[in-house]
């Protein structure tokens, strides 16, 4: 039983923080883009073209732009405190309801990348620590020092003009062919194809960390004197790799990896827009063009909280790997 109340105790002091860093974030999000110029009403003005000072006033008052800083402020915490994201002028729907049906495709496209660059960078990183000083390791340092240094977006224009355009092989960009009318297993199927590109693209530059990264942890283990007793009593240098060296070397890539899912978040904006991806990324890159403040502002606290909680589940996955920290 005292396990268990130290488990929920530290849970429920995490939820705390999380709930504390959220409302931190949306109160700092709301002043910097408030202190950008320019805002919806004069995104409608310029478009219209022949809009008047009272019309444009009328606007205002509908937005309640109108009302002091203070007050905009005072009624954005307490929506957001109820869970209420506000209204879309520019779109037309509530906010909620833009972000849910984004949301997705988002989630997707960072699982898939997260996925790919962990699994892969790890499986490099295992290779080249176990090769040491060999060929194999300096080809694998070579590749990951070039993934890791070429712009995201140079990749994905080059992945579009290589399996697109030269060998159409995959399609440039979207999610899926809307006019195709796929449904079940062949709709899957045309997704997964759209997402090859843009997965590969974001994922390619965190498989060069997540393989060096691997590579020096191991290297670092191997020094441990846990590893020497291992070599001493006869362990097979495989079984040492895998169950004392890979075990422990996993640790820094997962703190690195709760680092990093803020920035993982933020390259996906980049990504959608290069490939259409109909995801969070593009959506924001949108609302920020039309001074959207009330979707902008609903896209960055969603964000934050799936950091937020992407930060939980790692904290989670390291109680595993290192049960010593569950003591804390």
């Amino acid at each position: 039983m005292g396990r268990y109340a130290r488990t929920l105790g530290a849970l429920g002091r995490r939820l705390v923080q999380m709930a504390s860093v959220v409302v931190g974030i949306a109160v700092i999000n709301f002043f910097l883009l408030h202190l950008a110029p320019g805002d919806a009403v004069q995104v409608l003005a310029g478009e219209a073209g022949s809009a008047t000072p009272e019309s444009i006033a009328a606007l205002r008052a509908q937005f309640g732009l109108d009302q002091p800083l203070a007050v905009q402020f005072a009624k954005y915490l307490a929506s957001v405190l109820t869970l209420d994201l506000g209204f879309s002028f520019r779109q037309g729907m509530p906010v909620a309801s833009l972000i849910l049906g984004r949301i997705g495709p988002t989630l997707l496209l960072m699982g898939t990348s997260v996925g790919f660059a962990v699994l892969v960078g790890g499986a490099l990183g295992f290779a080249a620590a176990r090769h040491a000083g060999r060929p194999l390791d300096t080809a694998i340092s070579i590749l990951a020092l070039l993934f890791y240094a070429t712009p995201v977006f140079w990749i994905g224009v080059m992945l579009i003009v290589v399996f697109s355009v030269w060998l159409d092989w995959l399609p440039v960009g979207g999610m899926a062919q809307v006019e195709a009318g796929l449904i079940g297993l062949a709709y899957a199927g045309d997704v997964a194809r759209h997402l090859v590109l843009p997965a590969l693209t974001l994922g390619l530059y965190y498989l060069a960390v997540y393989a060096r990264l691997t590579r020096a942890a191991m290297l670092e283990a191997y020094g441990q004197d846990y590893v020497r007793t291992a070599v001493a009593k006869g362990v097979r240098p495989r079984r040492i790799a895998r169950r004392h060296v890979l075990r422990n070397a996993l640790l820094p890539v997962v703190t690195q990896l709760g680092l990093q899912l803020g920035s993982i978040l933020g390259g996906a904006v980049l990504v959608e827009t290069v490939f259409a991806w109909p995801g969070l990324g593009r959506l924001a890159f949108e609302a920020l063009f039309q001074r959207d403040l009330n979707l902008l502002l609903g896209i960055l606290l969603c964000s934050s909280v799936v950091v937020v909680l992407a930060n939980l589940a790692v904290d989670l996955l390291y109680r595993v790997l290192d049960p010593r920290t569950a003591r804390s």
